[in-house]
């Protein structure tokens, strides 16, 4: 057993020791029936409307509700956070919004949420829940979006119910989405300081799809609302009352009362309920996959042997198909594939999982987080779907061209512990959120960043505004404990000669992750070389907005736990 899941368990059997409340009890996910709900469609809204067959720009607003979910059919109601036009229909995940290429979208997020959480939060992490604070702050960022730094949803410039208290980077109230980037999978999200890990644990999460049918349409992939589907999965733990399970004691409890360095549910949701199943027919299927846990990685392989086909990696298409019998999805991450069920030599697949928690090094999968998803696969009777082809290149972008790099710069995972030897904080560069800006790029640059990977875990890093190719990962060599001292005096990477040690083995980046990506899992003591571009890759124009303006843009650590506390840093845009 890992040492942090070890912990975790044993802090959780103290806490709930200490209750008397038959209602505080944890669920024994064990014992509830895998597959017995069906997978629901979330509701659809559109990002744009037609005015005599013309698509137009449109506005609306999506609010944030208290209410209860049916996670699974024998746990009660759970409270939640919920998004939605109204809390009759807000659901968790909350509505997919679909967006059209050119056609911009107003979305005026309201906060409708009640003083007291229903999680505990850490008062002594960077936060933006105070004593003083009266309602629960939230600020909305679209992840992946490429858009003005006002709209980004920047971690201060949360706002509370009816913008009654806002945070000290807050500039509106209705965000511009423009949707001129390339098309593909987003998704959207709580992002407010210190409270993200627990404001998403809470629902607030949701899917955003930007089209192009001018030329998506010729791909011939799998269309329509019932060969097209977008999965959003994560973990949770259940109290035997339905609510929520978060340990309320911190792994350093006289350091951070609540702050826990992962947070790991038994339970998998897909679209909102646990283990759900799906009938399909023999045929075709587009699943878009959206890992929206807030540690757990997931690596996706199916039980019958069953291939599968990657079409898009986050939020841009790759260049061509790449088959493959598994894949490993970092939190954040989205993966795009095109299962055909008519290869299947069995009536019923599996999705499942075996990806250690936390990753690599930690716990293996259970039986209940080690199934997702359970496929009942049906004949179909149209043969032209079952030998339909996918074409041999999807879309094709502008070369990448290093020469024409502006700056090289390193960027260096740290994580610090107490006298326990457990993690107290994890940072960038070796500074907090609040120093000041180091990474300030040009707009319509090309840069390469040396992550420097000096921690035990994977992290997916997630680069807000730009997109960027991973080149390599290069393993550091021992004894690169004296590269890591060296690093933890000065924060230098040149001065502590990186080259001498960053020359073990190199680890070749996957076929489909080889395109554009605003994620990427960050190896444990390696180095990973990612040139970054800020302008569009579809077009290399640069921004049809001003980039530079306040409040900017960040980088940081997609484990939602890790980013809380503190692992996330300024990037400033420049001209």
């Amino acid at each position: 057993m890992g040492k942090r899941t070890l912990l975790l368990k044993l802090l959780t059997l103290v806490s709930l020791l200490g209750c008397s409340s038959a209602s505080d009890h944890l669920v024994n996910v064990s014992k509830l029936e895998m597959f017995v709900d069906e997978l629901p469609h979330m509701p659809r809204i559109l990002g744009y409307h037609l005015s005599d067959g013309v698509p137009r720009s449109k506005s609306f607003k999506i609010g944030m509700f208290k209410k209860k979910w049916k996670f699974h059919k024998d746990l009660p109601p759970t409270t939640v956070y919920a998004f939605g036009t109204s809390k009759h229909t807000a659901t968790v995940p909350g509505p997919t919004i679909e967006a059209l290429y050119g056609v911009d979208t107003h979305v005026r997020w309201q906060n409708h949420l009640p003083p007291k959480h229903i999680l505990p939060w850490d008062p002594t992490i960077p936060t933006a829940m105070t004593n003083s604070t009266r309602g629960i702050p939230t600020v909305v960022h679209l992840h992946g979006g490429i858009h003005a730094p006002e709209s980004d949803g920047n971690a201060n410039a949360w706002f509370t119910s009816k913008f009654n208290q806002r945070g000290p980077t807050w500039t509106k109230k209705t965000y511009h989405y423009p949707n001129n980037q390339q098309p593909g999978n987003l998704w959207y999200h709580d992002h407010a300081m210190g409270l993200t890990r627990v404001n998403l644990l809470a629902g607030l999460l949701g899917a955003y799809i930007i089209r192009h049918p001018e030329i998506e349409d010729p791909l011939g992939l799998p269309s329509g609302d019932e060969f097209d589907r977008t999965l959003i999965v994560f973990d949770r733990s259940f109290r035997t009352d339905g609510s929520i399970f978060m340990s309320s004691i911190g792994n350093n409890p006289k350091i951070h009362p609540q702050w826990q360095p992962e947070y790991f549910g038994d339970a998998i949701i897909v679209n909102g309920k646990a283990w759900p199943r799906l009938t399909v027919r023999r045929r075709k299927y587009r699943f878009r996959i959206i890992n929206a846990s807030n540690a757990r990685f997931f690596r996706f392989f199916f039980s019958n042997g069953l291939r599968f086909t990657h079409v898009a990696s986050d939020s841009a298409y790759i260049e061509k198909p790449v088959t493959a019998n598994e894949t490993l999805v970092g939190p954040s991450e989205i993966t795009d594939i095109v299962v055909d069920f008519s290869r299947s030599k069995s009536d019923v697949a599996i999705l499942a999982n075996d990806a250690k928690y936390p990753y690599p090094s930690g716990d293996p999968v259970n039986e209940a987080n080690g199934k997702v998803i359970k496929f009942i696969i049906i004949p179909d009777h149209d043969q032209q779907l079952h030998t339909s082809r996918l074409p041999k290149r999807f879309l094709e972008y502008p070369l990448l061209d290093l020469s024409s790099v502006t700056h090289t710069r390193y960027v260096a995972m740290y994580e610090y512990a107490s006298d326990i030897d457990e993690p107290t904080h994890l940072y960038l560069n070796a500074k907090p959120y609040e120093a000041p800006a180091t990474e300030n790029p040009k707009v319509g640059s090309t840069e390469l960043w040396y992550v420097i990977n000096l921690t035990e875990d994977n992290h997916p890093l997630h680069i807000h505004l730009g997109l960027f190719k991973v080149l390599d990962q290069t393993e550091l060599v021992k004894p690169h404990d004296e590269f890591t001292e060296c690093m933890t005096k000065i924060n230098d990477a040149v001065k502590c000669h990186v080259d001498k040690y960053a020359r073990g083995k190199k680890i070749e980046v996957p076929a489909h992750e080889k395109g554009w990506k605003n994620v990427f899992k960050m190896m444990p003591g390696h180095v990973t070389k990612v040139a970054v571009r800020f302008s569009y890759i579809h077009t290399n124009a640069s921004y049809a907005f001003d980039a530079t303006t306040e409040p900017g843009y960040v980088y940081h650590c997609h484990v939602l736990d890790h980013e809380d506390n503190a692992m996330m840093r300024p990037l400033k845009i420049i001209k």
